[in-house]
């Protein structure tokens, strides 16, 4: 397996969240109207989740990590698995020009309304079913909170294909290391299927094959 990273923890630790009051707002409904990953999910209310998904330039930081963590090289090939607007393959791409930059996502509001730079190479699909790469085609494959939004026979087989058309891997999503973290998360938390501590989250990984990188972010 790969090794433990911390590049996006600095962005995630940047936003103040109100556990509490997101547990006692019809969470239950809100949790429906996430889970279908449309316009209201990205852009409605924030009870429904990110509360206007525009772009600020955060990602920047993130490319620059990813292509010296991973030495990439103008003219390789990344895929995005879950991509939503976009915003991280649109960093890439202005740092490697050459690259070819490839996303999907389950939602069709997060592609239609994509960076524009690069919609052209985003589509829609949903990831916990086989992905149409050869294997080892992308240099990189990246997924960004996305998997624990999956359940476990679904996790297990995105890990797989993942590993399957990957050279190199990088998985970041959502823990908690003891129980106040993981009653934060369950307030917090819209779409998340997969409760899992780190060692529960590696456990899988090494069951699932997985040997890329990878990054656990928690509400403290």
């Amino acid at each position: 397996m790969g090794q433990l990273l911390n590049i996006v923890n600095p962005l995630h630790k940047r936003t103040s969240r109100d556990y509490i009051s997101r547990m006692v707002d019809e969470k239950v409904y809100c949790m429906g109207v996430a889970k279908e990953y449309e316009a209201d999910y990205w852009d409605g209310d924030r009870r429904f989740g990110y509360g206007g998904y525009n772009y600020d330039g955060r990602w920047s930081v993130v490319a620059a990590a990813l292509i010296e963590r991973f030495s990439l090289k103008d003219g390789c090939r990344i895929l995005d698995f879950g991509c939503g607007k976009g915003f991280l393959l649109y960093e890439f791409k202005k740092l490697l020009p050459n690259a070819e930059v490839v996303g999907f996502d389950i939602s069709k509001h997060a592609i239609e309304n994509a960076k524009p730079e690069i919609k052209d190479s985003l589509f829609v699909a949903d990831g916990r079913e086989k992905l149409d790469f050869d294997d080892n085609s992308f240099d990189l494959v990246i997924s960004l909170g996305v998997l624990h939004n999956f359940k476990n026979f679904e996790l297990s087989f995105a890990l797989t294909e993942i590993e399957r058309i990957g050279k190199h891997k990088y998985i970041m999503t959502e823990s908690f290391k003891n129980d106040q973290e993981l009653f934060n998360l369950q307030c917090w938390a819209l779409t998340c299927a997969s409760f899992m501590m780190p060692d529960e989250w590696e456990w899988f990984f090494q069951q699932s094959g997985y040997t890329g990188d990878y990054e656990f972010i928690y509400f403290e």
